[in-house]
Parts: structure tokens; C-alpha cells; sequence
């Protein structure tokens, strides 16, 4: 009797845990514009202009830099992984290519698996100064100083404008 008892108190202890690790996974993100092939059946090569796919299509994720002709969609699927980072489940690119008078030419469809990885480079930029230590940026720091800003000018008249160079004067002091 004993052991069914301790059999039955771990599946209930386990049946309440399964709920518990829907905390862990997460719902995926969906990025940018996913276009169907019934979408893009509908684009005529030589007939459809480029306010035709942008009304269909939508507008695109970018223009191409180097041929403002070819306009880019890109669709993505991410869903958090541990440490909470990003991880890419799913991407397409499509690009729309146009003629020289904005007439649609083509479709090009592009996978992740098409993708080339792009690391970024470890190194940094100097800049002068940029390798000062401590105690220069301490030293270099002394007699910079300036706690009221532009209240003082540069005799140490504190206030000297208009009305007068004395603390008086820009008080509108009278003498009696």
C-alpha cells in the first residue's frame, strides 16, 4: 500500500510541474512582411510598376544602397533561447527587382540557408587619447573644473553683465 501512495504522490507532484515549464519556452516573434507565392503571382513582369507592388506587397524592408532597383522584404521567425538571447528559426528574402522605368522584371527568393554568417570584428577603432590611464584622466581632469558654469567670466566677476561688474550692481543696488 505504502509504494502506491509514494507512486501516486510523485505523478501528482509531476503532473503539477509539467505547467510550470511553459516558463521556460517562449512564443515565437514574427518580424517583417511574409509574402505569398499567390502574392507574387500577381505581379506581371513589364506591366506592374512599383506603386502597384508597393500596394500589394507593402513597402519594403530596404532598398537596395548600390541599385536602388531592387527592393528587398525580409521575414523572420525568432524565439528566445537561454540566458534570454534570440535565436532565428526562420528567414526569408524576397527580392523584387524592377527595370530602369520602375516596371516589375523578377522575383528572387532567398533562404536562411542561402545566408552567409557575418561576424563582427573583435578590434577597436583607436582614437587619439584613447589610452590615457588613471591617473592622467585624474590629472588631466584638474582645473576644469567650474562649479558655476557660466556664471563666472573669465576675470572671476561673478554676474557682470549690463548692469554693472559688482555683485551690487547686478542686483540693482542704489546708494543712498
Amino acid at each position: 500500500m505504502r509504494p502506491l501512495k509514494l507512486s501516486r504522490s510523485l505523478l501528482l507532484f509531476a503532473m503539477l510541474g509539467l505547467p510550470g515549464c511553459a516558463i521556460f519556452s517562449d512564443s515565437p516573434h514574427y518580424r517583417g512582411i511574409a509574402l505569398s507565392d499567390n502574392d507574387l503571382k500577381q505581379l506581371t513582369p513589364g506591366v506592374s510598376q512599383q506603386a502597384d507592388v508597393q500596394a500589394l506587397l507593402g513597402p519594403p524592408t530596404f532598398v537596395e544602397q548600390f541599385d536602388s532597383n531592387n527592393w528587398v522584404y525580409v521575414a523572420q521567425i525568432t524565439k528566445m533561447r537561454i540566458a534570454n538571447t534570440e535565436g532565428l528559426k526562420k528567414q526569408s528574402v524576397v527580392v523584387v527587382t524592377f527595370n530602369n522605368d520602375g516596371s516589375f522584371k523578377s522575383v528572387t527568393r532567398r533562404s536562411l540557408s542561402q545566408a552567409l554568417p557575418v561576424e563582427m570584428d573583435g578590434k577597436t577603432t583607436p582614437v587619439p587619447g584613447g589610452n590615457a590611464s588613471l591617473i592622467q584622466q585624474i590629472i588631466g581632469g584638474v582645473g576644469s573644473y567650474n562649479p558655476l558654469g557660466a556664471a563666472s567670466d573669465t576675470s572671476g566677476n561673478y554676474g557682470s553683465g549690463a548692469l554693472g561688474s559688482s555683485p551690487a550692481g547686478s542686483f540693482g543696488s542704489s546708494s543712498f
